[in-house]
């Protein structure tokens, strides 16, 4: 019954959250605890376990993802940013199914979704929950103030974004309706 109500209960936030809300890190953001870089992740299909510190040097963008959202489409949009920017920024994707239910599948299944509707390239990931007592560590660490130094903001929805600067350094969080071509995360570039 809990895990129906906390369910239902980010179902209705994530609704009526703000699609297009954005959140700078601060000037006095306090000293990380850990680094993005201390991460290993398998990847999609099983066969490797990627060690974050091999993205040193670039801009990483973490996006939580989904089969069935209303949001997918952006798949296609990250897809061709990545390809377009891949030297400078690195797009890592995040399956999860804690929004509406709208990734159900194995990761085997995500992966032929990915790949025959929209070509993803960009490193996908295996299946994780985002938010909840569940919560894998990396975005325990992304949406944690005590831990990155700043952001207390957990995804709302499938498709937000976590941008990371060079250092590994968490710079920017975008809510789902912000794409590559948006003003804001443009700007977020520079």
């Amino acid at each position: 019954m809990l895990k129906f109500i906390f369910m239902l209960t980010t179902l209705i936030s994530g609704l009526f959250a703000d699609k297009k809300e954005v959140k700078l890190r601060p000037s006095d953001a306090i000293a990380a605890k850990g680094s993005f870089y201390d991460f290993k992740v398998k990847t999609l299909d099983g066969k490797q376990t990627i060690d974050f510190s091999q993205y040193k040097g670039k801009k990483i963008l973490v996006l939580n993802t989904a089969s069935a959202c209303g949001y997918t489409p952006q798949y296609a949009d990250w897809e061709k940013f990545y390809k377009a920017n891949k030297e400078k920024v690195i797009v890592l994707g995040f399956p999860a199914n804690n929004f509406g239910g709208q990734e159900s599948g194995s990761n085997e299944e995500i992966g032929a979704f990915c790949q025959k509707n929209y070509g993803v390239s960009f490193p996908m990931f295996e299946k994780i929950s985002v938010v909840g007592s569940d919560q894998h560590p990396l975005y325990k660490w992304l949406s944690t103030k005590e831990l990155n130094g700043w952001n207390d903001k957990v995804p709302t929805w499938n498709f937000c974004k976590y941008l990371l600067n060079e250092r590994g350094e968490l710079v920017n969080f975008f809510a789902s309706g912000v794409k590559p071509d948006s003003k804001e995360f443009q700007a977020a570039l520079k």
